[in-house]
């Protein structure tokens, strides 16, 4: 994509950063990886969070201009339109975005929902409703109760599936995982995961069970936020979450998803640009494997974490804008965190995929809401008719199925 890095002089970490323990912060396990092979964790350590965001918002109109008529966008181009000079420019970004995202996916939103298997966890996490600390009821769902939520999943029209579980290695790990893909897989065309990271020969083995796409959000790339709002459990380990991507294209996982969560950090800006680095880096490393992106902001959970960073509309939109002109074939998720008002303005902006009439908690499709279950409450709890609905009033097509096994992977 012609990326190039910013002019400013790298450091090693954020000079607030405080040191991270072994085991913890930068853990035995991703210095491990390194060892053996480079990974983004080797860029990361370049990178210096205060310097980025100063440079973000340093830049002009003149700059956004400037990327703005640029055939091929750099970082330093992504910084300019990401940055509070690029607000002005919104009307333009946003044709630009919808025409490039035409040419690249054709008038169409791919449809997906999450299927939430488990909400087990090990991690103590301020901002999710899983949080090991947090007393709600625990559920994992068994073979039957997997096919009971696949039909009623399917009787919705839904071919591509999300798996979703909250991270605890012993019961929701990879052994689970053997016994539920082939129930999931024989009704699902397309089936992704987010849960705890796992290692590349894991990977590799799900890989061999059926598994398409792997999400795996990093939350923030601030060392400092990232072990503030990870009190207990693996998820500490900053280093072996940031490592992950590297070993699902090792893997030769086909789709890695990538995010940080907006409102967590002070600066979504400076948390988005480590991200847009992170792409670049596996584009390089792992060209053979495609990438989406998500940019989920801070919603409700039990906990109650208010967000650092209050995220406008408008903003987003900007964003949404900024990743499609830095990267025309990258695939763009929004899920019913959104409003239902954003979510029809969005998909002319350069979306491509959705989740619809999406629950956030074991058994909820078959079973129905039980709050009591959930991760965060949904914004955007339209039945997936309507939602098709909209799309289709907006001139564009929902797909609810976008591969076919005769293709292999």
């Amino acid at each position: 994509m012609g990326r190039s890095e910013p002019s400013a002089q790298p450091q090693v970490l954020p000079s607030d950063s405080p040191p991270l323990p072994l085991g913890e912060g930068l853990g035995v396990r991703a210095l491990g990886v390194r060892a053996k092979e480079p990974s983004f964790l080797d860029r990361w350590h370049e990178l210096d969070w205060d310097d980025i965001g100063m440079h973000i918002r340093a830049k002009t109109a003149a700059d956004v201009a400037r990327a703005l008529s640029a055939p091929r966008r750099t970082l330093a181009d992504f910084m300019a339109l990401i940055s509070p000079a690029a607000e002005a420019y919104l009307p333009q970004m946003a044709t630009e975005a919808e025409r490039l995202t035409r040419q690249r996916f054709g008038n169409t939103i791919g449809f997906y929902v999450p299927l939430y298997l488990s909400n087990l966890c090990a991690n103590d996490c301020t901002y999710c409703g899983f949080s090991m600390s947090n007393r709600l009821k625990r559920k994992t769902l068994n073979a039957e109760e997997i096919e009971r939520e696949c039909l009623a999943i399917k009787a919705r029209g839904f071919d591509s599936v999300l798996l979703v579980t909250g991270e605890h290695e012993h019961k929701v790990g990879l052994a689970y995982f053997r016994e539920v893909m082939p129930i999931i897989r024989r009704h699902f065309s397309t089936v992704g995961m987010e849960v705890q990271p796992l290692s590349q020969a894991e990977y590799a083995e799900l890989k061999t069970l059926g598994l398409d796409a792997v999400m795996v959000y990093q939350e923030t790339y601030h060392a400092p936020t990232y072990a503030r709002h990870h009190l207990r459990g693996n998820k500490r380990d900053i280093a072996w979450r940031l490592a992950t991507p590297d070993r699902l294209g090792r893997a030769g996982i086909d789709k890695i998803g990538l995010g940080a969560l907006i409102g967590l950090s002070s600066d979504w800006r400076a948390d988005s640009y480590f991200v847009a680095e992170h792409l670049a880096w596996l584009e390089r490393h792992h060209w053979q494997s495609r990438y989406s992106l998500s940019f989920p902001r801070l919603r409700p959970c039990t906990g109650g974490l208010e967000p650092a960073v209050v995220m406008s509309d408008r903003q987003l939109a900007q964003l949404i804008c900024a990743w499609r002109l830095f990267s025309p074939t990258l695939d763009l998720s929004l899920s019913t965190r959104e409003s239902a008002t954003f979510r029809n303005g969005a998909v002319r902006l350069g979306i491509t995929q959705m989740s619809a009439e999406s629950r956030t908690q074991p058994g909820g499709y078959a079973e129905g809401d039980k709050e009591e279950l959930e991760q965060f409450a949904i914004h955007d709890d339209r039945p997936v008719g309507e939602v098709a609905a909209a799309v289709r009033q907006a001139g564009l097509q929902p797909v609810f199925k976008d591969w076919e096994p005769f293709l292999g992977r």
